[in-house]
C-alpha cells in the first residue's frame, strides 16, 4: 500500500510539471487569457487530488489586498480556483529566475520580491500601485514561508509597509488544512476538504493591525483545529 501512495504521489507530482510547462506554453500563445488559464489550470487539479472547498464568508469586493496563512502551493491553487477577482501574487524572486518557469510569474505580470535585498521595496511599491490601478487584488503571504499548518509564524513587514503607503484595503484570509491535502515537502497529497475562511475587512489605521489580525488569525485558526479535533 505504500508503495502504491508513492507510485501515486509521484504520478501527481510529474502531472504538475507536466501541465505547467503545458500552461507556460499556452500563457506565450495567448498570454492576455491567463487568468482562465490558470483558473482551468486550478480547477483541474482540484478534480485531479479530489479535495473539496468549504469557504466561509466570502471577498469583500472593496479589498484590493489578501493576506493568507501559508502551508502548501494547494493554498495558490484554491486561491486562484475561488476568488473572483483578478489575483498578482507577490512571489519571491527565486521563482522568476526559474528557467522557463519563471514564466509563470512573467507574463501574468505577478509581482516577485527580492527578500535579500530591502532596497527592491520601493519598486515593490510601484509595482503594486500600478497592478491595483489596473483592478487587480494584490495577494501575499506575510509568513514569508510555509508554515506547519497549526499554528501561523510570525509576519513579515512588508505587506504593513506596501498597504500603509498604498491605502490599499486589507483582507486576511485563512487557509485550514492545505499541507494535509497536499504536502509540497513531502509531496504527499490525500483527498480532503479545504476550509477557506474569508475575514472582515482590516483597521489599517491601527499602527498595529498587522500583528493584531495574525493573532486573530491564530485564534481562529485554534477554533477550528479544536472543532475538528
Amino acid at each position: 500500500m505504500k508503495i502504491l501512495n508513492k507510485i501515486k504521489n509521484w504520478l501527481y507530482a510529474l502531472e504538475i510539471v507536466i501541465t505547467v510547462i503545458i500552461v507556460v506554453l499556452i500563457f506565450f500563445i495567448a498570454p492576455s487569457s491567463n487568468l482562465w488559464i490558470r483558473r482551468k489550470w486550478a480547477k483541474m487539479q482540484r478534480f485531479l487530488i479530489g479535495y473539496k472547498i468549504d469557504v466561509i464568508g466570502s471577498p469583500d469586493p472593496r479589498a484590493n489586498m489578501i493576506i493568507a496563512n501559508h502551508q502548501s502551493m494547494l493554498d495558490i491553487m484554491a486561491l486562484e480556483d475561488i476568488h473572483p477577482a483578478n489575483i498578482c501574487w507577490i512571489a519571491k524572486k527565486e521563482i522568476e529566475d526559474l528557467p522557463f518557469f519563471g514564466n509563470v510569474i512573467r507574463i501574468p505580470k505577478m509581482i516577485s520580491i527580492d527578500r535579500k535585498d530591502p532596497r527592491s521595496l520601493p519598486k515593490i511599491v510601484k509595482l503594486v500601485k500600478e497592478r491595483v490601478s489596473q483592478g487587480r487584488v494584490i495577494a501575499i503571504f506575510p509568513e514569508g514561508t510555509r508554515g506547519n499548518g497549526d499554528k501561523i509564524l510570525k509576519f513579515k513587514s512588508g505587506a504593513n509597509i506596501i498597504a500603509n503607503k498604498l491605502n490599499l484595503v486589507v483582507q486576511p484570509v485563512l487557509i485550514i488544512g492545505s499541507r494535509k491535502i497536499l504536502d509540497s515537502k513531502s509531496i504527499s497529497i490525500n483527498p480532503g476538504t479545504l476550509k477557506v475562511i474569508y475575514m472582515d475587512i482590516v483597521d489599517t489605521s491601527n499602527e498595529n493591525w498587522l500583528d493584531d489580525t495574525r493573532a486573530k488569525m491564530q485564534e481562529l485558526l485554534e477554533a477550528n483545529l479544536t472543532n475538528i479535533g
